[in-house]
């Protein structure tokens, strides 16, 4: 079947949209699924609603009449963009499922305790005339898990066979506006089946871009190709002030956002740490902030310490932060590789993931994700049903993820 997916990240720098086609390769009930992108884009939002998506990000308030048109406003802009990517594929799309912009993840006494994404599904059912699958993350905090991160239910499937083979476990890295790290181990270290570790690290791009946009007033929004951290000097004192934050030190399972992770937490530090850094001084040392804390995550999270991380997301881009991260991990013995080289854009991977939802909700599967409570697992999302829908056959679940097409290779370094 051909699912559409779309997102936009905790950056809200645009909308990503992709299209995979999904298939089970027999007729057992955990088959093994083939996925084959065919599309991958990212749409800029209209930039009237992209300053409303930050400055609702941010935190500003809003009367229920101000949320009601943003909800509406997403999910108009969500539905033309799906609407223009399925006219570009002959036969159209089967299902779409929309993550939404999220605007708040709750987070009390160290657990999830609600999420909010924006973003109308309706909207979306009708510009395509087809089923969407949207609120993805609610099911699973609601019995009791994190909602995130998502990308673990990706990866057990995509690289249990590749931890199997080096018998030692495989960690992958998503580099959004949040960091999560994702850790794959084998059966011989984890049990029969293998073992997943999956949490947010922290900031990623988060609060480079915050600290970038305001400075700037608003003229950049990121430090492009890394240029202002590789300008500047990390400042050591503003480092270790910003490394005592409570949630480096939180074990997992957990997660976190803008909420937790926000300027006001870096003007605490700078203040702590009686430093006047300049921008490119605060650019370096929020750089070193997410490569000191993602490395962290990745050696402590399982007993075997991984042979490799895999990177993706928006961080992959900029060559400061790959450095920094690279090095820290290499005190480790650890190698660093992007998706690329396994056969995934890095753009991309987070959309495919999406898409790979969609397959296991259409059919049922319910995803165990690392903080969810053994028997609590839940079937992702809440379906908008378009006249004539019948959901696919139920299945128990997926023996594993298969990768094939123009943009993929073999999951092989």
């Amino acid at each position: 079947m051909r699912i559409l997916s779309l997102q936009s990240g905790t950056s809200a720098d645009g909308i990503d949209v992709a299209v995979a086609e999904v298939d089970a390769l027999d007729d057992s009930d955990a088959p093994v699924v083939a996925l084959r992108p065919l599309l991958a884009r990212t749409v800029p939002w209209s930039a009237a609603l992209h300053a409303r998506l930050l400055a609702a990000v941010a935190g500003e308030s809003m009367t229920p009449a101000e949320f009601c048109e943003l909800d509406t406003l997403a999910g108009q802009e969500f539905a033309a963009v799906a609407a223009r990517a399925a006219a570009d594929l002959p036969g159209g799309v089967d299902l779409a499922v929309s993550h939404g912009q999220t605007l708040y993840h709750w987070v009390a006494d160290g657990h999830a305790r609600g999420t909010l994404q924006i973003g109308e599904a309706s909207w979306i059912a009708e510009a395509l005339d087809r089923p969407v699958l949207s609120n993805v993350r609610s099911a699973d905090i609601a019995a009791g898990g994190e909602g995130a991160p998502l990308m673990g239910l990706f990866d057990r499937a995509w690289l249990s066979g590749a931890a199997e083979a080096e018998d030692r476990p495989i960690a992958t890295v998503n580099l959004g506006g949040i960091a999560n790290v994702q850790v794959v181990s084998p059966p011989s270290i984890d049990g029969a089946g293998g073992g997943l570790v999956a949490f947010d690290s922290g900031p990623a791009n988060a609060l480079i871009d915050a600290a970038v946009a305001r400075a700037t007033d608003g003229r950049e929004s990121r430090d492009t190709d890394g240029m202002l951290a590789s300008a500047g000097r990390v400042d050591d004192r503003v480092l270790a002030e910003l490394l005592a934050h409570p949630y480096f030190i939180a074990a997992p399972p957990k997660s976190t956002g803008r909420e937790t992770f926000h300027l006001g937490v870096v003007d605490a530090a700078v203040a702590a740490a009686g430093t006047h850094p300049s921008l490119p001084d605060l650019v370096a040392t929020l750089t070193a902030l997410t490569a000191r804390t993602v490395a962290d995550a990745v050696r402590s999270a399982t007993p075997v310490v991984p042979s490799r991380v895999i990177v993706s997301g928006g961080g992959v881009h900029n060559p400061a932060m790959l450095r920094a991260l690279t090095a820290v991990l290499a005190l480790h013995g650890i190698a660093v590789s992007t998706s690329d080289e396994w056969g995934i854009a890095a753009d991309d991977k987070e959309s495919l993931l999406f898409a790979l939802v969609g397959f296991l909700s259409w059919h049922g599967i319910p995803a165990a994700l690392p903080g969810t409570p053994a028997g609590r697992a839940r079937v992702l999302g809440q379906f908008t049903i378009t006249p004539g829908t019948t959901l696919g056959r139920r299945l128990t679940g997926i023996a594993g993820l298969r990768l094939a097409g123009d943009l993929m290779k073999a999951a092989t370094p």
